[in-house]
């Protein structure tokens, strides 16, 4: 599944990519299926700044999916890269359930637009059926296409609240555009 949004916010990029990187914690009450995110490491390499977050979701989960997900296996480590000269950031999803089945990884670009900020997020997720051990294959397949269809409908709509949660925190700090 390719992970495709832009979302454009009105205030200068400079405040959106650190608002973005550095207000996790202040931003949590903006994203109503996201639970907590408990910052796990943050360093500089070579010039750019590498987190690791674990986050904890939570939220609506479907009938039939609630036989394979359960609320716990709603986390994961998400480890960034941030390059504060280019305003990109890199990410890496590793889930907690199925880990060795489950691949998402992409960028995040910040984008000057006359004073606005369009943020691109572009990924890709990836379910192994080869990769989920312990049931057989014809199984394995019926529960990695469950997985990938549940996860396509919270990860776009995720990132474009979190633009969206971006948007009421700057204006709730009163950031003059």
């Amino acid at each position: 599944m390719i992970i495709s949004t832009d979302i454009l916010l009105p205030f200068p990029r400079s405040i959106v990519y650190a608002t973005y990187r550095d207000k996790l914690d202040e931003l949590i009450p903006y994203m109503r299926n996201i639970r907590s995110i408990n910052a796990k490491s943050r360093e500089v390499k070579n010039g750019v700044l590498v987190c690791v977050n674990e986050w904890h979701g939570g939220g609506e989960i479907p009938a039939v999916a609630r036989t394979i997900l359960s609320e716990e296996m709603l986390s994961w480590t998400e480890h960034n890269a941030w390059d504060d000269s280019s305003y990109k950031m890199n990410w890496k999803i590793e889930t907690h359930a199925f880990t060795e089945a489950v691949h998402c990884a992409g960028e995040n670009h910040f984008l000057d637009r006359n004073g606005a900020t369009l943020v691109k997020s572009r990924g890709k997720l990836e379910i192994d059926a080869k990769e989920i051990k312990g049931v057989p294959f014809f199984i394995s397949k019926q529960i990695a296409n469950l997985v990938e269809d549940f996860l396509s409908q919270k990860i776009e709509p995720n990132l474009k609240e979190m633009g969206e949660g971006v948007q009421q925190y700057l204006e709730s700090q009163a950031v003059q555009v």
